[in-house]
């Protein structure tokens, strides 16, 4: 039986991970983890740190760095 909580929900196919795009708070600033993280990735990856990225936009710079560094 699937539960109504999507936390609770036993199937992990069933509950994927949202899309950056669609995150309710995805608009606000990055968060000091993703920022600290997003930093040792520009520095392996030999680019520019932006530290105006939103929560989404910071999410999807990791996303991109980690497959160009080989992380994950």
């Amino acid at each position: 039986m699937i539960s109504e909580n999507p936390k609770k929900n036993p199937d992990p196919a069933t509950n994927a991970e949202k899309d950056p795009d669609d995150w309710v708070t995805g608009g606000e600033p990055m968060t000091g983890a993703q920022a600290s993280y997003l930093k040792t990735l520009c520095e392996e990856a030999g680019e520019g740190f932006e530290p105006a990225l939103s929560k989404a936009e910071a999410s999807k710079r990791i996303d991109a760095l980690r497959q160009k560094v080989h992380r994950g």
